[in-house]
Order: C-alpha cells, then sequence, then structure tokens
C-alpha cells in the first residue's frame, strides 16, 4: 500500500494522491512539541490521518483555523485519527510562529514542514502561478489506517474551514468502516440512523 516517495529533499510522485487509492510514503519533516524531527507516513499506519493543508504561517485566517483544530484535537485523537498541519514553510518558521502566536502555543499536533511543495503538490494543493505561488491552497484530507483517502476537501484561500464539521467527517468515515453495509445519510452525527442500500430502499427516500 506504501510507495517509498521522499517530500523532504526535493523529489516526489507525478501522480496527485485520489480516493480509493493509497498514499505514498512521503518523507517529510515535523515541528512537534518544541522538537524537529523526520517522519514518513508508514509511522501512521493503523491510525486515521488528517492532512489540514493551509497557505502559511504568520498569516490571518490560518491562525483562526489551526487554533479551532487544537480545540477539537482531543476528539480526532478519540478516534485514533492523527491531524498533521501543513504548509509550505520551514520547521524552522513553524517554531517561530509557536513561540511568538498565542493562538498557535495552543497547538499540540504535528506541524509538518513542506518548503519544498511536493507534498502539497502530490495532493493538489500547490498554487503554481500568481500572487500566491509557492503557497497550498486550504486542503482538508482524511486518510483511513490502511493508507487509502477517503475524503477531502479544497478551499480557496479566502474562506476558512469548520474543524467540527470535518470531525463529523471522520465520524461517519470511522462509522461506516466499522459497519460493512451502512451508510451515513447528509448531516449524519454518531447516534443517529444509517442506511443500508438495497432494492427495498429505492424511491423510499
Amino acid at each position: 500500500m506504501y510507495q517509498d516517495t521522499c517530500c523532504g529533499g526535493g523529489c516526489g510522485t507525478s501522480e496527485r494522491v485520489a480516493i480509493g487509492q493509497g498514499i505514498p510514503d512521503f518523507t517529510f519533516d515535523i515541528y512537534h512539541e518544541e522538537k524537529f524531527r523526520t517522519a514518513h507516513f508508514s509511522d501512521f499506519k493503523g491510525k486515521w490521518v488528517v492532512f489540514f493543508f493551509y497557505p502559511a504561517d504568520f498569516t490571518f485566517i490560518c491562525p483562526t483555523e489551526l487554533e479551532e483544530m487544537a480545540a477539537h484535537y482531543a476528539e480526532f485523537q478519540k478516534l485514533n485519527a492523527e491531524v498533521l498541519s501543513v504548509s509550505t514553510d520551514t520547521k524552522f518558521t513553524h517554531k517561530a510562529w509557536r513561540d511568538h502566536s498565542p493562538a498557535i502555543k495552543k497547538i499540540t499536533y504535528p506541524m509538518v514542514a513542506d518548503p519544498t511543495g511536493d507534498l502539497a503538490r502530490n495532493f493538489g494543493v500547490y498554487i503554481e502561478e500568481g500572487e500566491d505561488r509557492g503557497l497550498a491552497r486550504r486542503g482538508s484530507f482524511l486518510v483511513d489506517p490502511d493508507g487509502t483517502l477517503q475524503a477531502y476537501e479544497i478551499h480557496a484561500n479566502n474562506i476558512g474551514r469548520s474543524a467540527a464539521e470535518l470531525l463529523r467527517k471522520l465520524e461517519a468515515a470511522v462509522f461506516v468502516r466499522e459497519h460493512g453495509g451502512e451508510v451515513c445519510p447528509a448531516n449524519w452525527k454518531p447516534g443517529a440512523k444509517t442506511l443500508k442500500p438495497g432494492i427495498d430502499l429505492v424511491g423510499k427516500i
């Protein structure tokens, strides 16, 4: 399932990740718990992984999104999920931002550095042209414990996201993985009714 792919040293795959396909075994630098380290995507095998791309450190909408993710982080962890925030900044910039921003000080999840843009390119969120060239769009990607992409959303950079809605999507993805044959209808939340697709439902919804 895991392809060997380096994203910290200027190399990457030519194909973008897609729903239902495995994520390559990317290598990337992380700033986490006041330390730098190199990680591989396969390090998170057996967990759900949320790749949370944002344009840049020291900006405006980004700290509000990352702060909200920090507020919901414990809920993601209860679902056996790791949150990885990603921008094309360096690991050193991540540290400086956390050292100076009250909002970013609240972050306890890993911050991934993607200065080459290889990771953003492979997820299809790298901006190649225009005044934001070299940055990532606001992209959220849910990857299951087998390393397969199950859901994603991409926003224009002037539209902030909802961590609560991303958590709801993860809850739905976890449910359908654990309850084969059942599916979650619109705006499903834990405890609500699900559906079992079949000919008996045709025309009755």
